[in-house]
């Protein structure tokens, strides 16, 4: 039986979860490591990537702080860049850790990455992605008027600073990444979506935006011809109606029933609803393949068909 290639799209609560100090997102990817110890040793090909949002935002504060004429703030692009370095580093200690104590012979690599965007992308004209801290009403109203930034309210939990994010339509480096993975490697990759780049005839230039980390995993996930692209987030399942009395928990559905919740409006724009349409996109993509959601405590039980919501090409199926 061959071996099936997986991507993990890990969410922001596998990083960070309110403390940003180095310790604690060092801490947090330890834990992580250890609840994806299973599947590291059950006969799939590994690739992980992972969100930035916080870590990114942290940086260009950080950045903007210490601007001056000798030591002039660094471009967003470049601090994604920063912040892909920094968690990769943070995650291939964590997992070499957890690989070494438990006796496994396996090597781990991360893979800065530059991800294609079309110059064109509509979403360059419309600011949608968060990055950084929350702020209240009033700060970001300030910071607004002060530094002339975008803030949008972020699903009740406060106000986060919006950048462009435009779609991928390429990964640069992805047959490196998957030289590397189909050689037994587990790869870390496309971290927080990976570094936006466009193309001018052969020359390469950053641009200022965040792609979603879930439409990179999407997009790395098909040019790897992975079998399964795992999105791991806060729930265990995936749910229409959600926080309602009449809440249903999604098991197995289709595309096309999928697509029709989110039609009706089901999935919030700022959290569930760019995980549904990378989930759908990554389904459809070719028959076999399928698309599951849980949380990261129970992915291991997810991909052995226990528990999570999984999303797969065929009309019949709809929720449980």
């Amino acid at each position: 039986m061959s071996r099936k290639k997986i991507v993990i799209a890990l969410g922001g609560n596998a990083i960070q979860s309110g403390d940003a100090t180095a310790r604690a997102q060092q801490k947090a990817l330890k834990h992580t490591a250890n609840q994806l110890l299973k599947i590291m040793n059950d006969g799939f090909d590994i690739i992980i990537t992972h969100g930035n949002g916080p870590q990114v935002g942290n940086i260009v504060l950080q950045q903007k702080a210490a601007e001056s004429e000798k030591t002039p703030a660094m471009p967003l692009d470049t601090c994604g860049a920063m912040s892909q370095g920094m968690i990769g580093y943070w995650m291939q200690n964590a997992i070499q850790e957890v690989l070494e104590e438990n006796h496994y012979d396996k090597k781990v690599a991360t893979v800065v990455t530059r991800v294609e965007v079309s110059e064109d992308d509509p979403a360059f004209l419309n600011p949608t992605k968060p990055i950084g801290p929350f702020y209240s009403e009033e700060e970001a109203k300030r910071l607004m008027s002060e530094q002339n930034l975008i803030f949008k309210e972020d699903a009740g939990r406060g106000w986060r600073r919006v950048v462009p994010s435009p779609k991928p339509i390429h990964i640069l480096e992805y047959e490196m990444i998957n030289a590397l993975v189909e050689s037994g490697n587990i790869v870390i990759a496309v971290g927080g979506g990976g570094i936006p780049v466009i193309r001018k005839g052969h020359k390469i230039e950053g641009i200022e935006a965040v792609i979603d980390k879930d439409f990179a995993a999407q997009k790395l996930a098909e040019l790897v011809d992975a079998d399964i692209l795992l999105i791991l987030t806060a729930v265990e399942h995936v749910s229409i109606n959600f926080g309602k009395p009449n809440e249903q928990v999604i098991a197995n559905v289709s595309t096309e029933i999928l697509e029709k919740y989110v039609q009706e409006g089901h999935f919030p724009p700022g959290s569930m609803l760019p995980k549904i349409q990378a989930a759908i996109q990554f389904a459809e993509s070719r028959d076999d393949r399928k698309t599951i959601i849980t949380s990261l405590d129970r992915a291991y039980e997810a991909l052995q068909g226990l528990t999570g919501t999984h999303i797969v090409k065929e009309k019949e199926l709809a929720f449980v």
